[in-house]
């Protein structure tokens, strides 16, 4: 069974920092269709349009039929531990740090045998769970867990190290004054995060909601403004060797029609509070979050994003917005493709319009802050990269895929 996770000892700052190692890389260009599903949280797998049989490992053709129609489709998650096996010598660098490592072959429902990675709690001969999980690398890898939840279950240390649950961990959040920070301040704490960090603008400044976040125990109101480098230069000096978690909620919504004097300039406001402020952000935390991923339980692991859902499909009503988080959009896979190189996590969580002040006019369905702060950790806990909070945002996803056309002249009404 799996045992309950120890709180990590304080670290020995003369000790050497280990350096980050990343599992074996090699991938075809077809198994990037088990890439984005493990992204998504989702276990996908292809199956023959001919014969209509599951496959795995990913092909190019069908192994019954030949058929080269092998589309990565929804398949079930349940599976038989037919055989196990614990690894405990390796020649591979970042494995020989992590033993013993199990692995075993699962007979999946749908027919293919799979070799996975194996939860402590797994029983040969039993029911097992299958889930697509992306590594430190950012790859696919087929992860079985128990049918039923087992106590500590989220301990497993192999299961912490393909997500990044907040337990134990130290987060950032960036802007306190937004009620979803606050919200997110709450359900990290609940979380069993460490410590949260709340970053707030001239905190000398009263705001609402402030009392209730300095109560919290473990919330901790640290001086932050994304517009000031210097600002955010001195956190980074003063807690960035302490971050394991960073989620910037920077938020600057303002609806402007693009033909009304000064756009350019509140386009360039907004521009500068997000974009700009991520920038700053990444230039001053990210290096040493970099090198932080191999501290073991209190390790350096995500980057969260909080995005608007037209970033993806441009809202007129809200254009600088969508504009802005666009930018930032692919601002992410920048940082995403840096903060790999040393095995940490980067979520973009896109949200559809939320219940505060600045959506007022936007009818229903809204998303209320808390429901964000919770779809977060459990994105953070299952280890994605992308999660759509709220029926609008799925909304568009699911157009955006099926037609992008169609999207762009129904939304620009």
């Amino acid at each position: 069974m799996t045992g309950s996770l120890v709180p990590p000892k304080r670290k020995n700052p003369l000790e050497r920092t280990r350096k980050p190692l990343l599992p074996p890389q090699a991938r075809s260009r077809t198994a990037h269709g088990l890439t984005q599903a493990a992204a998504e949280g989702r276990f996908a797998l292809q199956r023959c349009e001919e014969c209509e049989r599951f496959t795995y490992p990913p092909r190019d053709a069908c192994p019954h039929c030949l058929s080269h129609l092998l589309p990565f489709v929804e398949a079930p998650e349940g599976g038989t531990l037919v055989s196990e096996t614990t690894i405990h010598i390796t020649s591979d660098s970042y494995f020989r740090e992590h033993m013993p490592w199990r692995q075993g072959i699962v007979t999946a429902d749908c027919g293919p045998q799979i070799i996975a990675t194996l939860h402590r709690d797994c029983v040969e001969g039993g029911k097992v769970r299958l889930a697509l999980k992306l590594d430190k690398a950012g790859q696919p890898v087929v992860f079985a867990t128990p049918l039923k939840e087992t106590p500590d279950m989220h301990d497993d240390p192999a299961w912490r190290e393909m997500t990044a649950d907040p337990k134990f961990r130290r987060v950032l959040v960036t802007d306190g004054r937004n009620p979803v920070g606050q919200a997110l301040a709450k359900s990290l704490m609940r979380a069993g995060a460490a410590r949260v960090f709340v970053g707030v603008s001239e905190p000398w400044k009263p705001f609402k909601g402030e009392d209730a976040l300095r109560a919290i125990e473990g919330v901790e109101i640290v001086s932050l403004d994304l517009t000031d480098e210097q600002s955010v230069a001195n956190l980074a000096a003063d807690i960035g060797a302490k971050v394991d978690i960073l989620i910037n909620t920077a938020d600057h919504t303002r609806p402007v029609s693009l033909f009304e004097q000064g756009s350019a300039r509140k386009l360039g406001e907004t521009l500068d509070a997000t974009l700009s402020g991520a920038m700053r952000l990444a230039q001053a935390f990210g290096p040493v979050m970099l090198s932080r991923s191999a501290d073991g339980t209190n390790s350096a692991a995500a980057w969260v994003n909080v995005l608007s859902a037209y970033a993806l499909a441009n809202m007129p009503a809200y254009g600088a917005l969508s504009v802005s988080h666009a930018a930032c959009l692919s601002l992410s896979h920048w940082l995403r493709a840096e903060l790999r190189t040393g095995g940490v996590k980067l979520l973009n969580a896109f949200v559809g319009p939320l219940d505060t002040e600045w959506f007022q006019t936007v009818p229903p369905p809204k998303v209320a802050p808390v429901q964000l702060a919770e779809a977060i950790v459990d994105g953070l806990r299952r280890g994605l990269e992308e999660i759509h909070v709220g029926d609008v945002a799925k909304d568009i996803r699911d157009r955006l895929a099926a037609n992008p056309k169609a999207l762009e002249r129904e939304i620009g009404r």
